[in-house]
């Protein structure tokens, strides 16, 4: 693995996941009260033995950048050295176009991943949930003596609309891919074949089958992506992929453990919330393989008195006399009295309400950061470091699916509080 370059992709605007992307990156968005998406992915490559890790991305970078620094220095982790870094997208003698796609992304960029001495590039997204141990992929590279990898991930027929859809033959070699297919006709010529699903030891409902839908990470031989990006082609899904397969040796890897795409403000909040699941289906207390990220020097979590029901606390939170139902409560959270919280993932602040003065000064009479006394939130997201009063009332219920108020806004029928919002105490939202 040490002669494998990882490239994360950063992403686009995000505006599927606005409004938690209006000012950081997508991969900067936090995830299970402590973390940030783009931790997942950068863990798996250390735990895999990558260390030589870049990350594309031009939209609201400074969040990425502060964490990544903070999170991930290599020198007294790794003797053998190692670097995780940044490339945002900049003007150059060769072109002053931002990324107009993935592939156009990793082409900007190849001079610098050409410095590097690897056989190997790993083209990873930074927007998923999922542990995999990226030796796997590359021993079944190998042994296939494929120029291109692509990991997928069995899904079910009511799934394979959302995704791009790849068929392969019984060696798993890809014939076909499609983006996005929803005449019925194409998904039953996609389905896997049964030589596959015994191989897997899976059992489809009757009248159904399972597809395999692409997770968005490419392995690709060294000169393979050079050939690959010779052109003007823009994405790799769109373009590259389906011009590769009817020239070189393309093969899936199938991976059966959990993997969640966690592109829209619903995926985001079912995840999260899954979490508090008495078995969750992602294990974030694997010591084997644990997820890494940024160190606080934060107290632990201090609960004043309260009811908690399959609740996730972070470092440094007060609670007081609360009730919380299905939350994930994220870092230097505070929870004012008589507060009843369900279903509800709390981002938490970058700093303590003490130190405002210092980091955000706000009028007179602004609420404290965090969750004010006798509040009911229901279905919510609260980002960052927003103050929330006395007596407030937050849910979803009676309002459309979609919808942009005042310091708030619904997306697929989940409240989202905006980062550094302020709900007066007495708000009904």
């Amino acid at each position: 693995m040490h002669r494998t370059l990882a490239v994360i992709m950063g992403g686009g605007a995000g505006t599927r996941l606005f409004p938690l992307t209006q000012d950081r990156a997508k991969p900067a968005v936090p995830l299970a009260g402590k973390y940030r998406l783009v931790d997942i992915p950068i863990s798996n490559c250390i735990n895999s033995g990558m260390r030589q890790i870049y990350i594309l991305t031009q939209y609201n970078s400074m969040s990425l950048h502060r964490h990544i620094h903070a999170s991930f220095q290599f020198g007294g982790m790794n003797p053998a050295g190692g670097f995780v870094e940044i490339l945002a997208a900049q003007q150059t003698p060769e072109g002053s176009k931002w990324y107009q796609g993935t592939a156009d992304a990793v082409r900007q960029n190849l001079r610098y991943f050409l410095e590097v001495p690897c056989d190997h590039y790993m083209i990873l997204s930074g927007d998923q949930l999922y542990r995999m141990d990226y030796r796997d992929m590359l021993a079944d590279h190998l042994a296939k003596g494929a120029d291109l990898t692509l990991g997928t991930v069995p899904v079910p027929r009511a799934e394979a609309p959302s995704l791009g859809i790849l068929h392969t033959d019984a060696d798993r070699r890809i014939t076909r891919f499609d983006e996005k297919p929803k005449d019925p006709k194409i998904l039953d010529e996609l389905v896997m074949p049964a030589e596959l699903m015994a191989q897997m030891k899976r059992k489809p409902e009757p009248g159904t089958g399972f597809y395999q839908a692409s997770m968005g990470i490419y392995l690709f031989n060294r000169e393979v992506l050079q050939k690959a990006l010779d052109n003007e082609l823009i994405d790799f899904g769109k373009h590259i992929i389906p011009h590769l397969i009817s020239t070189h040796k393309v093969h899936s890897y199938i991976f059966q453990g959990y993997w969640e795409d966690i592109g829209t403000i619903r995926a985001f909040f079912d995840a999260n919330l899954q979490l508090t699941d008495l078995v969750p289906p992602f294990n974030f207390f694997d010591s084997r393989a644990p997820i890494y990220t940024r160190p606080r020097q934060l107290p632990a979590s201090k609960i004043n008195t309260a009811s908690v029901r399959q609740t996730i606390f972070s470092d440094g939170c007060i609670v007081t006399d609360a009730f919380l139902d299905r939350c994930v409560i994220g870092v230097r959270s505070i929870i004012g009295a008589g507060s009843v919280l369900r279903d509800c993932i709390l981002m938490g602040a970058d700093f303590y309400d003490a130190d405002t003065d210092r980091y955000a000064p706000v009028p007179k009479g602004t609420p404290p950061i965090g969750i004010g006394r006798n509040c009911n939130i229901r279905r919510s997201i609260i980002d960052k470091n927003a103050r929330i009063g006395d007596g407030v009332v937050i849910s979803p219920e009676g309002k459309p699916e979609n919808l942009d108020g005042d310091n708030f806004h619904i997306r697929d029928g989940i409240v989202v509080v905006p980062k550094n919002a302020i709900i007066p105490s007495g708000t009904w939202i």
